[in-house]
């Protein structure tokens, strides 16, 4: 069985394995070019974003943020956006708005970086069995060496450094293909974090306007004037009636 499965690893030989980490490498080529395309596109000054969110927010003015946030081409406006067209249903149903949309977001910034990871991770690995597959052929040739004689010997013997060389080959290529893919998915990871991190900070300001005052603030600094107007209010009247008792006494008397 083991001389069976041998046999049929160095038939094929190892430049099949070659050319599938070469496929591999234009595949991750071509996703790093198309997820940097993508981060680079959605790019934008999220501080200054931030800011002037809040000043609109300061200023209740929901269609300025709205309009502030359609013009943004970053995610995390997408994300607030969605908080804002529900702001009038609430703070609670902008929240659960904003984090179906940040879900939405996130799944589509990690879009095809399993791949990128997958292969970082297995490339080296590929590499090994082309390795294992050259080392193999190389014994086989050397087992044709010692039963040969001659001109035929040296041949053999040619055969055998031609495939530990190929074995070293695929190991290269396999490790080539794959640092750049771990470098490339760490990088784009980094980016997901920052901006689902910045998502969160601009909802935070979307949802701090929409919890202050307006609902529940103004009305109890109201009631607390109300209730300092009504103790002044009473305190008056004990005064003006302490004061004309005084005065009915004092005329009693003269």
């Amino acid at each position: 069985m083991i001389e069976r499965i041998k046999d049929v690893m160095v038939s094929f030989g190892a430049s099949w394995i070659l050319w599938l980490l070469m496929v591999l490498s234009v595949v991750s080529l071509a996703i790093m070019l198309e997820r940097a395309w993508v981060y680079w596109s959605l790019r934008d000054d999220i501080a200054r974003l931030m800011r002037d969110l809040g000043d609109r927010l300061r200023a209740d003015d929901l269609s300025g943020a709205k309009s502030l946030l359609k013009g943004s081409p970053s995610a995390e406006a997408a994300v607030v956006l969605a908080g804002v067209v529900e702001a009038d249903r609430g703070a609670d149903s902008a929240e659960e708005a904003m984090m179906g949309a940040a879900a939405l977001q996130k799944a589509r910034l990690e879009t095809r970086l399993a791949f990128l990871g997958t292969l970082g991770n297995n490339a080296p690995f590929i590499g090994l069995l082309g390795t294992v597959i050259g080392i193999l052929m190389a014994f086989d040739d050397l087992k044709k060496s010692m039963s040969a004689a001659g001109s035929q010997a040296q041949m053999a013997g040619g055969g055998v450094m031609g495939s530990i060389a190929e074995a070293l080959v695929a190991t290269a290529v396999g490790l080539l293909v794959a640092i750049p893919a771990v470098a490339a998915f760490n990088s784009f990871q980094r980016i997901v974090k920052t901006t689902l991190t910045n998502t969160d900070a601009l909802s935070h300001v979307l949802l701090a306007h929409l919890r202050a005052a307006p609902g529940t603030a103004a009305p109890v600094v109201i009631a607390a004037k109300s209730e300092k107007a009504e103790k002044s209010e009473k305190t008056e009247k004990a005064e003006k009636k302490s004061s004309k008792k005084t005065d009915d006494d004092d005329a009693k008397e003269n």
